[in-house]
């Protein structure tokens, strides 16, 4: 009685570790996902940024340009 007893508790930490194993393994694909992700939306990020600086340096240069026209034409 007692051996059977045994065999069914390591049968049962058997089962449990096997649980356990698939449960790591999915949080390691979840991480995996995450983390991929993060990367593509840095990404995107970059990009948008990079337009920003575009557009703004476009802005910036529109406003010299016209100051400049502004300052020569009424002195």
């Amino acid at each position: 009685m007692d051996e059977d007893r045994v065999v069914r508790l390591l049968e049962e930490i058997r089962d449990l570790q096997r649980q356990h194993l698939q449960a790591y393994g999915r949080a390691l694909e979840n991480q995996q996902e995450s983390i991929r992700l993060q990367r593509d939306s840095v990404g995107r990020a970059r990009k948008l940024l990079a337009v920003i600086g575009v557009i703004l340096a476009i802005v910036f240069i529109m406003v010299l340009v016209l100051l400049r026209y502004i300052l020569r034409h009424y002195q």
